[in-house]
C-alpha cells in the first residue's frame, strides 16, 4: 500500500501548494512507515493536521521531535 505525501513548504493546511513542491510516494506496510523514507534528504517535515500544521524534525541525535 502507498500513501501520497506532498511538502507544502510549511504552509498552512488547505493553502495553495506552492508550483515547485515536489509529490513523493512512500510505502505503508500495515500501519508503519519507515522514517528513511518519510524524511528522504530532509531534516523536518510539516503534518497537516485538520486545521492544524505540525512540525516534525529529526535531531542530531537521531531522535523525533514533533512540535505545533
Amino acid at each position: 500500500m502507498s500513501a501520497p505525501s506532498g511538502d507544502n513548504g510549511g504552509a498552512a493546511a488547505g493553502a495553495v501548494q506552492n508550483p515547485s513542491a515536489t509529490t513523493r510516494t512512500l510505502t505503508v506496510r500495515g500501519s508503519r512507515i519507515d522514517s528513511r523514507e518519510l524524511f528522504a534528504q530532509e531534516r523536518e517535515i510539516i503534518i497537516a493536521h485538520g486545521e492544524d500544521s505540525y512540525r516534525l524534525r529529526l535531531t542530531s541525535q537521531n531522535k523525533l521531535i514533533l512540535t505545533k
